[in-house]
C-alpha cells in the first residue's frame, strides 16, 4: 500500500523528468524567478556565509554568486530526478571523466579504493555515470537517511536504478565489511555538518573555522584503502566533467588529520575557482570550537 501511495505522489516528478531538456530548463529557470525575486528562499543565509567564505569581494560581486548559485541549485536539485527517466548513454554523456587512468592501477590489482568529494556539481549524475562506465569498481555510496520517507524512498530509487549501492552512514562498518569481496569504490560526502563537533578535526575552511568529520580519514585507515578526491566540473547546463586527484595510497602510514585536511584542501581550491556550484544554502557553520 506504502508503495502505491508514494508512487502516486511520485507522478508529478515524473512529469517533470520527463520533459525535453529544453523544456525542462525553461521550467527550472521559472522556479529560479519565484524562488530568487519572489520567495527569496533562504537569501539571509546564502548571504552571511558568502560574506564570511568572501570577505574580500565586494557586495555586488557577492550578489552575483548569490544569484548564479540559486539558478544552479533548483537545476540541480531537478536534475537529480532526471535520472529516473534518462537512458545509461544519456547519462555517460552528460557526466564524462577525463583522467580515469589513475584508478587503473588499483583496478588491475583488485583493490577498493575511497572516493571523497563534496556537495559541488552535480554528485548524483556523476556517481551514475562511473557506475555505469563499468572499469570494475562497484559504485557504494554512504549518505544520511532523509526525514522524509517519501523522498527517502525516491531518493534510494533513483541511486539504485543501475547498482549504485547506497549505504547508511550508521551502518557503514558492518556494510564495508560485508562487501569485503567484492571491489568498490566508497563515496563519502565529505562537507555535511558533523552533528555534534566531539571528535572533529579543525582547520581554517573558506575564511572560518569549520569542523570537518573525520569518517573518511577513519574508515580508510581502518580498510587501509586508498583515497581518491572527485573533482566535478560543470562544462554548460546540464554536462559535467569529473576528474581525480589521488590524495594518498597508503592511508595507514598519515599522520592523524592529515588525510581530512588535505581532501577539504582540494573541495576549498573548487569552491574558490566557481563558487557557485557549491551549497551555500546549508548551515554549514553551526558549530564554535568553544
Amino acid at each position: 500500500m506504502r508503495k502505491i501511495s508514494y508512487s502516486l505522489l511520485a507522478i508529478p516528478i515524473y512529469l517533470i523528468a520527463l520533459l525535453p531538456f529544453p523544456l525542462f530548463y525553461l521550467f527550472c529557470d521559472v522556479l529560479f524567478l519565484l524562488g530568487y525575486y519572489i520567495l527569496g528562499y533562504r537569501r539571509n543565509v546564502i548571504n552571511q556565509n558568502l560574506a564570511n567564505a568572501f570577505p574580500e569581494k565586494s557586495i555586488k560581486e557577492r550578489e552575483l554568486i548569490a544569484k548564479l548559485y540559486m539558478r544552479f541549485m533548483i537545476d540541480l536539485f531537478l536534475e537529480s530526478f532526471k535520472i529516473l527517466v534518462m537512458t545509461k548513454q544519456g547519462v555517460k554523456k552528460r557526466v564524462v571523466f577525463t583522467n580515469m587512468e589513475v584508478l587503473q592501477p588499483f583496478v588491475d590489482q583488485k583493490q577498493s579504493i575511497i572516493f571523497v568529494l563534496g556537495h559541488y556539481g552535480n554528485w548524483e549524475w556523476c556517481g551514475q555515470s562511473f557506475q555505469l562506465h563499468a572499469i570494475g569498481l562497484q559504485q557504494d555510496v554512504l549518505y544520511h537517511p532523509l526525514s522524509s520517507p517519501f523522498f527517502e524512498w525516491l531518493t534510494y530509487k533513483l541511486r539504485t536504478r543501475w547498482g549504485v549501492c547506497p549505504i547508511p552512514m550508521n551502518s557503514s562498518v558492518k556494510m564495508m565489511l560485508g562487501r569485503k569481496q567484492i571491489q568498490t569504490a566508497t563515496a563519502f560526502l565529505a562537507d555535511q555538518t558533523p552533528s555534534s563537533k566531539e571528535g572533529c578535526y579543525w582547520l581554517n575552511f573558506l575564511n572560518q573555522d569549520t569542523p570537518v568529520f573525520k569518517g573518511t580519514e577513519k574508515l580508510a585507515m581502518k580498510f587501509n584503502r586508498p583515497v581518491v578526491f572527485v573533482h566535478i566540473n560543470r562544462i554548460k547546463r546540464g554536462y559535467y566533467q569529473g576528474s581525480f586527484t589521488l590524495i594518498t595510497d597508503k592511508p595507514a602510514e598519515m599522520p592523524e588529520g592529515w588525510i581530512t585536511e588535505q581532501h577539504t584542501r582540494l573541495l576549498e581550491a573548487d569552491i574558490n575557482r566557481k563558487p557557485e556550484f557549491w551549497l551555500w544554502s546549508h548551515r554549514r557553520w553551526k558549530h564554535t570550537r568553544l
